[in-house]
């Protein structure tokens, strides 16, 4: 009985902000892939009415994307990483007025740029596909927009549910926030290629 208490005391003793760079990370990259991935295809379902023109478009940035993130995570965690280990550097030389050397457990500490860049780009993914596939199996045009937007919706509630309860931070203010944000891409994206549309540009 003690050991449970004990156990349940350590588990509502964890400190949420060890999560933060991964969370981050995750929720981040999911959330980009399905909003810029559901709004690029709202854009070019706005012009155009072919199921093959917005699956394309969707498949391309959901490459593109994903490449983008892995490379940006790779170059921000990497330049976070040299800062880091110079700083260890120059601490132990303060500390031991020797030549620097780091332990094992320092060298852990250290950030993964190619982990951070890997996870960025499954994160990525994941959520981009989401709108693919709600869509690749619906002829009706109409139907077919209105289904990427609903499947969107729905999942960035889950999006913003998830890493609330992994934040412990109030789920429904994290959610209405992600719903807003993806509401509002989504409408932009799709009422300014409308308009070009109409425009003949």
């Amino acid at each position: 009985m003690a050991s449970f208490h004990a156990e349940a005391s350590e588990s509502s003793n964890v400190d949420y902000t060890q999560r933060a760079q991964w969370l981050r990370a995750a929720v981040l990259g999911a959330n980009d892939g399905l909003v810029s991935v559901a709004s690029l295809m709202m854009g070019v379902g706005a012009v155009k009415p072919d199921a093959k023109a917005m699956l394309i478009a969707g498949f391309a940035g959901m490459v593109a994307g994903a490449c983008s993130m892995a490379i940006g995570e790779f170059v921000s965690v990497y330049t976070q990483y040299d800062i880091q280990k110079a700083q260890l550097k120059r601490d132990r030389k303060q500390k031991n007025g020797m030549q620097p050397s780091h332990s094992a457990e320092e060298e852990e500490k250290l950030p993964n740029p190619l982990q951070a860049a890997l996870a960025s780009a499954i994160a990525f993914t994941v959520g981009a596909v989401i709108p693919l596939l709600s869509a690749v199996f619906i002829r009706d045009h109409k139907v077919r927009l209105g289904v990427v937007a609903a499947v969107a919706s729905l999942t960035l509630v889950v999006f913003g549910g998830v890493g609330a309860v992994l934040g412990r931070t109030p789920v429904g203010k994290s959610a209405a926030r992600v719903v807003v944000g993806g509401w509002m891409a989504m409408g932009i994206t799709f009422g300014l290629t409308k308009l070009l549309g109409s425009k003949g540009l």
